[in-house]
C-alpha cells in the first residue's frame, strides 16, 4: 500500500513539473531578425519583418511551443550580429557561406533556393557575357551582403565596391550609372526592379551563376540547436507538400501590392 501512494505521488509530482515547464515553454519568447530588403525571403514592412522566411520560422517555432518576436534591428549586418553574439536568437534566413559556420548553427535543409544574377543599367547590358567582363568595374553591394563564397572572393579580388545601408540605394545608383552592377537573387531582383518603378533602368544581365540557398540560423548561445532535426524535417515537409511554393506567390504578391516611396506621387 506505502509502494502503491508512493508511486501515485511520484507520478503527480512528474505530470506537475511537465505542466509546469510546458507552460514555461509556452511562454518562452524568440527574437528573430532577417535581412530588411530581400523580398520575398524577408523585408522590412510597416515596421514588421516579413516574409516567407520569417512565416516559416514563426510556424516551426508555434509548433515547438515558442513565440516569435521578429525585430528590426536594423541593417543586415546588425542582424547577423545581434545573433551571433547572442542578443537575439535566429536569423530567418541566411546563407551558409565559410565565414558564418562557427557563428551560427545552420539548419542542414533550406528553406528556399536563390538563383543569383547580376543586374545592370541597360545600356551597358550588352558588355557583360561573363565575371571576367565584371572586372575592374564598381560593386553595389549591401552592409553584410554575401553571394557565397566563390562569387564574394571574386568581387573582393577585382572590384571597387560601394556599400550601402538600404537596397533602393544600389538601385538608385545603378539607375543612374553610379555604380556599374549589383548582385542579387534573381527572384528577389526582379521584383524589387518592378516595385520599386526601375523596369526600364536596370535588367539582369546574361552571365549565369551559381544558385545559393537560404537556410534557417540559429544563435552558439540559444540552445535552440537541439531542435535541429524537427527543424530539418519540417522543412523538408514544406518543400515536398507545396508549402514553401505557396509561400513564395504568396509574400512575392504582397511585396508587389505594398507601398513605397515609389507610389507616393
Amino acid at each position: 500500500m506505502r509502494f502503491f501512494t508512493l508511486t501515485f505521488f511520484l507520478t503527480i509530482l512528474i505530470g506537475i513539473t511537465m505542466s509546469f515547464q510546458s507552460s514555461n515553454l509556452s511562454a518562452k519568447e524568440l527574437i528573430a531578425c532577417g535581412h530588411p530588403y530581400y523580398p520575398p525571403v524577408s523585408w522590412v514592412q510597416d515596421q514588421q519583418v516579413i516574409g516567407i522566411a520569417p512565416a516559416v520560422v514563426k510556424l516551426i517555432f508555434s509548433e515547438l511551443g515558442y513565440q516569435v518576436r521578429l525585430d528590426t534591428v536594423g541593417n543586415w549586418k546588425r542582424c547577423l550580429w545581434e545573433v551571433k553574439t547572442g542578443h537575439a536568437d535566429i536569423v530567418v534566413a541566411a546563407y551558409r557561406i565559410d565565414s558564418r559556420e562557427s557563428d551560427f548553427a545552420f539548419s542542414q535543409q533550406y528553406i528556399i533556393n536563390d538563383p543569383i544574377g547580376i543586374f545592370v543599367n541597360p545600356s551597358k547590358s550588352e558588355n557583360y557575357h561573363s565575371l571576367h567582363d565584371l572586372k575592374g568595374k564598381t560593386a553595389g553591394l549591401l552592409f553584410g551582403d554575401s553571394f557565397g563564397d566563390s562569387l564574394d572572393k571574386f568581387i573582393h579580388e577585382h572590384n571597387q565596391i560601394e556599400y550601402v545601408s538600404e537596397g533602393k540605394q544600389n538601385f538608385d545608383k545603378l539607375a543612374h550609372r553610379r555604380i556599374d552592377f549589383m548582385p542579387l537573387g534573381l527572384v528577389s531582383g526582379n521584383l524589387q526592379t518592378q516595385k520599386l518603378g526601375y523596369s526600364k533602368q536596370v535588367v539582369a544581365a546574361s552571365i549565369k551563376l551559381e544558385t545559393n540557398y537560404y537556410y534557417m540560423a540559429l544563435s552558439p548561445h540559444s540552445g535552440l540547436s537541439l531542435y535541429l532535426p524537427y527543424i530539418n524535417k519540417r522543412l523538408k515537409k514544406l518543400h515536398e507538400n507545396g508549402e514553401i511554393e505557396q509561400l513564395l506567390t504568396e509574400y512575392s504578391n504582397i511585396y508587389l501590392n505594398s507601398m513605397t516611396e515609389a507610389d507616393i506621387p
